[in-house]
């Protein structure tokens, strides 16, 4: 099987696999690291129009980019058709972005009680205006990032994809649970094959994919046009190249305990470099050392899932203060699965 390019618009995204927008994770620092490893393009954290609106440094601070962050999508949430249009437009003249992404998927309480993220799914009128609005404010793609439905009484996900395309939006990102299911059980494929059948602008699906045979499965049983990785990609950024290696039959040689370190300290340092930058827009009580430690040890986590003496590191995360604390860590775990591998034989 050869994967196809996937056309957004005017933008062509040579490898039709890639990351996910996740809350909390998807910093300049990882989309960088997939990006590095072959995602096809990556988005921003959900970014708040209001904010924009009432300049939040912190918010502009969200959204900079690395200068070959690219394709990129600013991923964007509110649910008044104005203000998402006027910031819409003032991400363009950013000039660092490939393409606008909705947010109408998202269900989290703090968004959804306020009528964003999958709020929006209750009404498709709605998001077939702020859609349109925000379409005729820029110039760049606009697409929308979604689910199946609420709950199973409430699944509307044909009427939805229905709005966004009438509204002028040139993809949809579909997540094939319900809100309510957040990441957990079925990922319903076969909602994905009915909307492809149903729409003419492409699909792309999400949802119960960790592997690259995933990826084939998914593709060949719905026929989207491309998939979309989010937790599986934590802690492994290398899930993307696995991916090139297998559609382009190619052996994938899996990275070195060295190399998986450099790569989480190289991780580290970058966030690092973030929370430099975000502490001269905000008064804080850590260092950016210690600030971005903290932050990245939910990222440190998924790294040392399922190996050797992972979860005495669990155990004592809150101790991790610096970036030797972490490289001791990674050092810990290194050699406890070297001893687990000697004693297999």
């Amino acid at each position: 099987m050869k994967l196809k390019p996937l056309q957004i618009g005017n933008l062509t995204i040579d490898m039709p696999v890639m990351l996910a927008p996740m809350a909390g994770y998807t910093d300049m620092a990882m989309r960088t690291l997939c990006l590095q490893c072959g995602s096809g393009l990556v988005m921003t954290e959900v970014i708040s129009t209001q904010a924009i609106k009432y300049n939040s440094k912190r918010t502009f601070q969200m959204l900079k980019t690395g200068a070959d962050e690219h394709p990129i999508g600013a991923h964007i949430y509110g649910h008044d058709p104005e203000t998402m249009a006027m910031a819409a437009g003032i991400i363009e003249e950013l000039g660092k972005y490939d393409f606008i992404d909705i947010n109408c998927g998202c269900p989290v309480r703090k968004l959804a009680t306020k009528g964003n993220g999958v709020a929006l799914m209750k009404s498709p009128e709605l998001i077939r205006e702020i859609v349109s609005s925000v379409s005729s404010a820029v110039s760049l793609p606009v697409t929308v990032k979604t689910r199946i439905g609420i709950s199973p009484d409430t699944k509307n996900i044909s009427e939805v994809a229905q709005a966004v395309e009438e509204g002028g939006g040139k993809a949809i990102f579909i997540h094939a649970r319900f809100a309510s299911n957040r990441h957990n059980g079925y990922a319903d494929w076969e909602t994905l094959r009915e909307i492809k059948k149903e729409r003419n602008i492409p699909i792309i699906g999400n949802g119960g994919v960790n592997t690259a045979n995933d990826v084939e499965a998914m593709i060949k049983s719905t026929n989207v046009d491309g998939v979309m990785i989010g937790r599986a990609a934590l802690g492994n950024p290398w899930i993307f190249d696995e991916i090139n290696c297998f559609f382009e039959k190619k052996i994938y040689n899996r990275c070195s305990h060295t190399e998986w370190r450099a790569v989480i300290m190289k991780h580290l340092m970058m966030t690092i470099a973030l929370k430099e930058k975000e502490l001269n827009c905000q008064k804080g009580d850590l260092s950016a050392e210690e600030a971005a430690v903290k932050s990245f040890r939910g990222h440190f986590s998924y790294y040392i899932s399922g190996l050797a003496g992972n979860l005495h590191i669990r155990r004592n995360m809150q101790k991790l203060k610096t970036l030797q604390d972490v490289g001791t860590a990674a050092d810990y775990v290194i050699e406890r699965e070297k001893r687990k591998n000697s004693n297999d034989y």
